[in-house]
């Protein structure tokens, strides 16, 4: 597909809701291209420590992913999200994009 990104979509999310949430966004193709998924330690006073593990190690589990997007979509995106996880454990934030391209 050949698209405009203008728009970096950034969610990041407890590691147990990764399968979930990445079945979810691929159910949208007309909104998500695809990502990247990043595996992270959440700490703060926002890290719900769930797990003993989470908890003897004093960080959260977290799975982030990055998503180029055309920002007319975030929204719709989001609201789905939202519908399906609603959870004050998901954080998410747009950056804009201002160039993009590839090598080859």
């Amino acid at each position: 597909m050949n698209r405009h990104y203008d728009c970096v979509l950034t969610v990041a999310l407890p590691a147990r809701l990764e399968d979930d949430f990445i079945d979810l966004a691929l159910a949208h193709p007309e909104w998500v291209d695809g990502f990247s998924l990043a595996h992270q330690e959440g700490f703060g006073s926002g890290a719900s420590l769930v797990s003993p593990m989470e908890r003897v190690r004093g960080r959260a589990r977290r799975a982030v992913l990055t998503v180029l997007m055309e920002s007319q979509h975030v929204e719709l995106l989001l609201q789905e999200l939202r519908t399906a996880f609603p959870t004050p454990e998901i954080l998410w934030w747009t950056m804009p994009v201002t160039a993009f391209g590839r090598f080859a």
